[in-house]
């Protein structure tokens, strides 16, 4: 079964840090650019961060930039986002996904995977 389903979600406090997961199953990731978007609470899903196929090329949106680390693991077929200084703000429902990588702008996605809530609160 194709599925990809980020892990590693949970409460933390403000300015903690977290990681996720991405993991894939049923196909190899190695050559799929990868995207997180997130969405919030009575908001739109946002795109935050992608990584292209063999991970030579990161994009980050403004509002993560600087705080949040993309990286790939393809032996693993996983991807992580790493979560640094997190604040209320960055609360809501984690999403990775296959996506287009695409120079300089958030990647289009392709294959959703399954969420995780990330809630930062004291």
């Amino acid at each position: 079964q194709v599925q990809l389903v980020a892990h590693g979600g949970g409460l933390v406090q403000p300015g903690g840090s977290l990681r996720l997961s991405c993991v894939a199953s049923g196909f190899a990731l190695d050559y799929y650019a990868i995207a997180w978007f997130r969405q919030a609470p009575g908001k739109e899903r946002e795109g935050i961060s992608c990584v292209s196929g063999l991970g030579g090329s990161t994009y980050y949106v403004d509002s993560v930039k600087g705080r949040f680390t993309i990286s790939r693991d393809d032996p693993k077929n996983t991807v992580y986002l790493q979560m640094n200084h997190l604040t209320p703000e960055d609360t809501a429902v984690y999403y990775c996904a296959t996506a287009q990588f695409v120079s300089g702008e958030m990647c289009p996605a392709d294959f959703w995977g399954l969420g995780t809530q990330v809630t930062v609160s004291s």
